[in-house]
């Protein structure tokens, strides 16, 4: 089968495509024929060595979101059949076949590529929303809504009841606010700006370009235990919660689903690449000024 790898860190430039062995499930995964595959901020950093213990010693695969149909299901597995369409999380996504240790439903009537770009941002906006603790009526901010994540926390949160704030560039003002959002610049300023929308206090933030507003963030709710950051490991220097992974990710996936379902939650593709093209969609995964995700298709 056809898989996107790599044999050396660095840039887009050593991923390639080669023929590997399919891989099979074993207890406690599915096996799926990918559709589509969720360009994650993970892939690049990876792929850059920035996350590297030491050098390769073997060609490595590429990412961990895709949604596809299930054509295997190891054992231990219940409650999923082969032929259901489904979305999760694994290893080697880029590829025909992948494994997927976590998975969800995907709703019929949500294409493929939504339901690739899903997962991590799912499961990241569940996330925060537990180390928040928020309820029902209070106001939550969001440095740098328009991502991934930022537009499935917008979504999540509102479904919730939260009073949403986010920042994003001035030509992502219009699109946060169509996810339910009130917006404004975070340019010079916005701190006072965000205090003018809010309508009361403010409860909760959450950064997630990790671009050094910590400090505003926690002035903004008065306390460092109410500011969480997904970007800026520092963060807890400063009394801040920084969160990168763990918690319940397939009960995440599950309510994930129940709302793509409903129609509260819709995951934003903004561009998709056929599987040759890998490279320039990792390219501007990381420039980082995208709005929701950027998706990899496998014919």
């Amino acid at each position: 089968m056809r898989a996107v790898q790599y044999e050396q860190y660095g840039g887009p430039e050593v991923l390639e495509i080669a023929e590997v062995d399919e891989p099979h499930a074993g207890p406690g995964q599915i096996r799926i024929r990918v559709h589509a595959a969720g360009v994650n901020a993970m892939d690049w950093k990876l792929r850059d060595g920035m996350l590297a213990k030491g050098p390769l010693t073997a060609p490595r695969g590429v990412g961990v979101d895709a949604a596809g149909v299930v054509d295997e299901v190891g054992e231990g597995v219940t409650g999923v059949s082969v032929g259901d369409r489904v979305f999760g999380s694994g290893r080697d996504t880029y590829a025909e076949r992948a494994i997927l240790g976590v998975w969800a439903p995907l709703p019929h009537h949500v294409p493929f590529e939504e339901g690739a770009a899903a997962p991590v941002p799912i499961d990241t906006a569940f996330r925060i929303l537990r180390e928040l603790g928020l309820h029902e009526g209070d106001t939550l901010v969001i440095s740098g809504a328009a991502g991934g994540v930022g537009t499935a926390l917008i979504q999540i949160a509102k479904a919730q009841g939260l009073i949403v704030i986010g920042t994003a560039s001035a030509a992502n003002q219009e699109f946060v606010e169509a996810l339910g959002a009130l917006a404004t610049t975070y340019d010079e300023g916005w701190v006072e700006r965000v205090r003018e929308l809010a309508v009361a206090e403010v409860n909760g933030a959450a950064d997630l370009a990790g671009k050094g507003v910590i400090p505003q963030l926690i002035e903004l709710t008065g306390d460092p235990a109410e500011v969480v950051t997904i970007a800026d490991a520092s963060a807890t220097e400063l009394g801040a919660k920084a969160t990168f992974g763990g918690g319940d990710k397939a009960g995440a996936l599950r309510e994930g689903a129940r709302l793509m379902g409903t129609g509260e939650l819709r995951m934003i593709v903004e561009e998709t690449y056929p599987l040759e093209q890998t490279p320039e969609a990792q390219r501007v995964s990381k420039l980082g000024h995208g709005r929701g995700r950027a998706v990899v298709l496998i014919d």
